[in-house]
């Protein structure tokens, strides 16, 4: 990003969704040109046939790339965790850290299967998110250092870029954020997460209800909803998401807490995630919820709900798949294929 980017804010945030770049519909058209010749039938590949579009038409190229793919996954503690809103205590968050960091995690095997380079951003874990039933999540300087540390992420070169996170109490956090955002139930919003059901499961959901009563009376602003009830690692996410469409870097968004973090951006400006794809539908089920409400189909239904953008690194996979259909299938005149209207 320019050294001139400013500060982050909730308002300076606003104004750079202003000045969004949109598709190049130069390489979308190149992409269907080849698929007309392609020998199948019209539209046969069905979404592998819409991945290579979006690739392309975001990357601004063709043929579309994928030589350099990147995960980032932010991790972030929180204070509502005091709440008994999760199976773990926060210091699991550090100790997956070190996982990460030996090898150790499904995100290393599926990021070494399919050629996909792991980066992880701890931010802070040692000052938790504040308690958001008591006041805003973060101040608006942390606000600031957490979605800029996001921004930085999204490099340049980066031909596709998977986010997710890793944090103990961040369900909790994306189900306050998504009722806050787009209304409902809380109840409907807030599942077990790390596994708590019961008396555990239903405190969860009052907790939600809580924290979203007293910062919806104070404002209705998207992305201060985020700063006041998302933490640092859903801060960090919605930084890269717009980081990476201001340079036009395809963005796979991995599950419920990632998407939400996302959303905030789209509630802010209609149009700002056209650029990513959600890799999988959650087993959580305020994700399914929230898919409805964003009018998005997942790449993905596995019943996953890991996190550590362990979805998003296998719906590589599908692009990949797509990308290499496209390419390397030979056109009807390649094959000497003349009767293309048979059945």
């Amino acid at each position: 990003m320019p050294p001139s980017r400013p500060h982050a804010t909730p308002t300076t945030v606003t104004g750079l969704l202003d000045a969004l770049p949109v598709a190049d519909e130069a390489a979308i058209e190149q992409v269907r040109g080849r698929e007309r010749r392609l020998t199948k039938p019209a539209g046969a590949l069905g979404r592998l046939e819409e991945l290579t579009e979006w690739l392309a038409g975001w990357q601004g190229r063709y043929p579309p790339q994928l030589q350099r793919l990147e995960a980032c996954v932010f991790a972030g503690n929180h204070g509502v965790v005091a709440h008994g809103v999760s199976a773990y205590p926060a210091t699991v968050t550090s100790q997956m850290l070190g996982n990460f960091a030996a090898g150790g995690a499904a995100v290393n095997r599926l990021c070494r299967t399919f050629d996909v380079r792991l980066r992880t951003w701890p931010l802070s874990l040692d000052r938790p998110a504040f308690d958001f039933t008591g006041g805003p999540s973060l101040s608006e300087a942390e606000f600031g250092e957490s979605f800029s540390i996001g921004m930085d992420a999204a490099e340049q070169g980066i031909d596709l870029l998977c986010l997710g996170e890793m944090g103990i109490g961040n369900t909790t956090a994306a189900a306050a954020l998504a009722h806050a955002l787009f209304g409902g139930r809380a109840a409907a919003w807030t599942g077990p997460g790390t596994g708590v059901d019961g008396e555990r499961l239903a405190a969860k959901r009052r907790v939600v209800a809580a924290g979203v009563r007293r910062h919806r009376k104070e404002t209705a602003e998207p992305l201060d909803l985020l700063r006041r009830l998302g933490g640092r690692e859903l801060t960090a996410i919605a930084g890269a998401v717009l980081a990476a469409r201001l340079q036009r870097i395809p963005v796979l968004l991995d599950g419920f807490v990632s998407t939400i973090a996302a959303a905030a951006l789209e509630a802010a400006r209609p149009g700002a995630l056209d650029h990513c794809r959600v890799a999988h539908v959650s087993a959580e089920p305020g994700h399914r919820l929230l898919l409805r409400r964003l009018g998005v189909r997942p790449l993905l239904d596995l019943d996953m709900r890991l996190g550590e953008a362990s979805g998003a690194v296998l719906a590589v996979a599908l692009v990949r798949a797509a990308v290499a259909c496209h390419l390397g299938m030979a056109t009807f005149d390649d094959a000497g294929v003349t009767n293309r209207d048979g059945g």
